[in-house]
């Protein structure tokens, strides 16, 4: 039960005495004094590019309105925000499209919003209203993720809460890094459903992450139906690590997913491996196998001893199949074609594979993503590579990924020493594996994208991507748990300025994030690294 208030008449005595003092310059007028109700301007994740501090904070009330203009996609932004900011406040917020310059403000302009790209934004606090414009629908949803996280940390659950609803005063104006800024998430060792993908989408948005890598495919499973190949997913599909059920998705529920990423603002690549990584498929026909045996289920995780046969012509009527329909269901720019640990397959073989396949992707209107081992063949015009190996990776290794670079094949940067969030933070973390070594949270943030690979030209890295595999994974709770709080670290690497790389600073930003994450009932590791507030 809440305390009874001052008695009305002391409280105005206090009052008119507080007045009083202030007059005669006792204590500083109330607009002088931080409003410790209120979260700083340069404390969200991650950082922004400028703030510019200052004026009286916008507090959103019974009467707020969120106001959008009539360009297409604010409303669904502006209907996002409101399902947000609804159960908690426990304020009506009605989204319209009348004009006024109170409440909370969505805009899409031409004016004045040129440096601002496609993903960037400017929001401005001030005591009548918060108003975030930019020039796309994206943009504005990344303001509104900042906007969240300047928001009491209570705003996030799903009941309602006391208040204040508090904005600081001032203007954020903020543009990504990079225009790559991915997470993935492996289905195939493990089948995870919509519902808990959807889950992890809402997590990515909250940090500007804009493209969910899926995996779609692997030994242990295949997870996307294939009209033209039906057993893939219920045969090939029905287990996974360790002997469970498996699953996978149908074309309507894969199609549900590629739909709510998109409405988060984030694209969908998805990944069929090849020619290694294959058993599921080799398990489901036997034609695909050299010998014309198929091979039994896997439900182990050792890597690099299954492969497609490369000479069989049946093989490329496959991958064509399987990449025509993956083609159809995906909107995105990219399809990605995995290309790692093929082991079984020869050198010489691996490249003939990849000059077929390659044009394929093509046919179907996509661009190829890879693993960094294509960069072994040639890679196609417009292709991403994405680099997973370590800091202790050779030399001719990493000079073969920037000479590709060099010569126009864009990299994106997964180094496993820092950013695979399955990798154990410490000996004693009861999840994830460590042939990659322990990576702490420190560790995890504190290299530059910009400057990691030696002889890649910068202007060839198109961003960095956070991989998630699920040997050791099954739930939602093993998922958070690994991602966080890595996961804000490496979307603070993709988004952030290099100038406002600091661990020392950041760590006390991450900090703060998990009142947010307990709000959301975000599971996630206490790591001594961090000066996490007291529960």
């Amino acid at each position: 039960m809440r305390q009874h208030r001052t008695p009305r008449l002391l409280g105005t005595l206090l009052l008119v005495a507080a007045a009083g003092i202030s007059a005669v310059g006792a204590a500083p007028s109330a607009p002088d004094r931080p409003d410790r109700t209120v979260t700083p301007l340069n404390q969200v994740v991650p950082a922004p590019a400028s703030v510019d501090p200052g004026g009286a904070p916008y507090r959103i009330t019974s009467g707020t309105r969120i106001r959008v203009d009539r360009s297409k996609g604010v409303h669904d932004v502006g209907s996002y925000l409101a399902d947000v900011l609804r159960p908690s406040t426990g304020y009506r917020l009605p989204v319209t499209g009348d004009p006024g310059g109170d409440g909370i403000r969505l805009r899409i302009s031409d004016k004045g919003t040129g440096s601002l790209g496609a993903e960037g934004y400017r929001l401005t606090s001030g005591k009548g209203a918060v108003t975030i414009t930019a020039r796309a629908p994206a943009g504005l949803f990344h303001g509104v993720q900042t906007l969240r996280q300047l928001l009491p940390a209570a705003v996030e659950k799903d009941s309602k809460q006391p208040g204040p609803w508090a904005v600081a005063g001032g203007t954020i104006t903020d543009t990504p890094r990079y225009g790559y800024r991915g997470a993935m998430l492996d289905v195939s060792r493990h089948f995870f459903t919509v519902d808990k993908v959807k889950r992890y989408i809402d997590q990515l948005a909250l940090y500007k992450i804009n493209t969910l890598h899926l995996h779609l495919s692997d030994d242990q499973g295949w997870r996307i139906a294939i009209d033209s190949w039906p057993r893939l997913a219920t045969y090939g599909g029905s287990t996974q690590v360790g002997g469970g059920s498996g699953g996978h998705y149908t074309k309507a529920q894969y199609k549900d997913l590629v739909r709510y990423a998109a409405s988060r603002h984030l694209e969908v690549v998805p990944e069929i491996d090849m020619p290694g990584h294959t058993n599921a498929a080799l398990a489901s026909y036997a034609e695909l196998n050299c010998d014309g045996v198929a091979p039994p289920l896997y439900t182990g995780t050792e890597v690099g001893f299954s492969s497609l046969c490369v000479d069989k012509p049946v093989t490329y009527d496959f991958v064509d199949d399987v990449i025509r329909e993956l083609a159809a269901l995906t909107p995105g720019r990219y399809l990605h074609i995995g290309g790692d640990e093929a082991h079984s397959t020869s050198h010489e073989d691996y490249v003939a594979f990849m000059e077929k396949v390659q044009p394929i992707v093509a046919e179907y209107g996509k661009s190829v993503m890879g693993w960094h081992q294509l960069t072994g063949a040639t890679p196609a015009k417009g292709a991403l590579a994405q680099y997973w190996g370590l800091d202790g990776t050779s030399a001719a290794e990493k000079e073969q990924v920037a000479a590709a670079a060099r010569n126009g094949t864009g990299i994106v940067l997964s180094p496993a020493d820092r950013v695979y969030l399955d990798m154990k933070y410490t000996a004693d973390t009861p999840l994830g594996q460590a042939w990659a070594g322990l990576v702490e949270v420190k560790r995890s943030y504190d290299w530059d994208p910009g400057n990691y690979l030696p002889g890649t030209p910068s202007s060839a890295v198109r961003g960095v991507e956070a991989p998630l595999w699920t040997e050791t994974l099954s739930t939602s709770r093993h998922i958070e748990y690994m991602a966080f709080p890595r996961l804000p670290g490496v979307a603070e690497l993709g988004w952030s300025p290099a100038s406002t790389h600091d661990w020392d600073t950041y760590k006390v930003r991450l900090a703060a994030q998990a009142a947010r994450w307990d709000a959301l009932g975000i599971d996630y590791y206490r790591s001594p690294q961090v000066p996490w507030p007291a529960r």
